[in-house]
């Protein structure tokens, strides 16, 4: 969470509490918000800023006017930022704990907004000419199992481990580069799609495990250049009968020792 103190002030007022739980669940204009209430116009509007700011609702541009909705995620993690005596914590003594074992691994965060829906945005990684088409690379999919060569000689391979349209894909996925400098062996991702602007858009958030900070390095600009290209190439990619792009061949950029 950005702010916290920003989202407590924002939920000190009860007007905004109501104003959040009226469009919790849906996205209502400014005047369909103020028409619930017994205040003036321009106070709801100060009180809609106080939301926006605190990142509790969006706002959607509706021709001259602007669509809100609440944004359920900023709550998430407050009542672990509180501090106090009730704070849930571990209980030390319990016997089960030694019979499994845990650990911590660092992931990369990616995330990219597209102006497709969640089931066409979902089908872009699913479908192989689809997904052909905005990768600009041949992709193949058999029984789960996806490949493809970059345009500069970058053989990916994987398995889509889970696939539960339209919302999430788990995969396992390896490359084989020589000149890469990341540790070979299967590595394990998310991909999530979220609904916004009334589900007219997609929010596509990677989480990509990593186990040393050279790999995250390079999994971040592997993730943001595939998902820069979903973004700009996706809307086309969905039109029937649309042409795959070829990418022109090039050289592998070597790290210098």
């Amino acid at each position: 969470m950005r702010d916290v103190q920003k989202v407590i002030a924002a939920l000190a007022s009860p007007v905004r509490r109501e104003i959040l739980a009226l469009v919790w669940d849906r996205e209502l204009r400014a005047g369909e918000i103020a028409a619930a209430f017994d205040v003036t116009k321009p106070t709801i509007s100060q009180h809609l800023s106080v939301l926006r700011h605190a990142g509790l609702v969006s706002v959607v541009p509706a021709g001259t006017s602007r669509r809100y909705r609440a944004q359920p995620d900023a709550l998430a993690g407050l009542r672990g930022a509180l501090s106090g005596s009730s704070k849930w914590t571990n209980v030390e003594d319990a016997p089960e704990r030694s019979l499994a074992a845990a650990y911590t691994k660092p992931l990369v965060a990616a995330s990219v907004e597209v102006p497709t829906d969640p089931a066409a945005s979902f089908r872009a990684f699913t479908d192989p000419e689809v997904y052909s088409r905005w990768l600009g690379v041949p992709v193949t999919i058999v029984d789960g199992v996806f490949t493809c060569t970059m345009e500069w000689g970058t053989h990916v391979c994987g398995r889509y481990e889970v696939v539960s349209p339209p919302e999430l894909i788990a995969l396992r996925w390896d490359f084989e580069d020589d000149v890469v400098p990341v540790p070979g062996g299967e590595m394990t991702g998310y991909i999530r799609f979220v609904a916004v602007g009334g589900g007219t858009r997609t929010r596509v958030d990677v989480h990509q495990i990593v186990d040393t900070g050279v790999q995250a390095e390079f999994m971040e600009g592997a993730w943001t250049l595939v998902l820069g290209r979903l973004r700009a190439g996706v809307a086309r990619a969905l039109e029937p009968g649309a042409a795959a792009p070829a990418r022109a061949t090039r050289p592998k950029r070597r790290r210098s020792a």
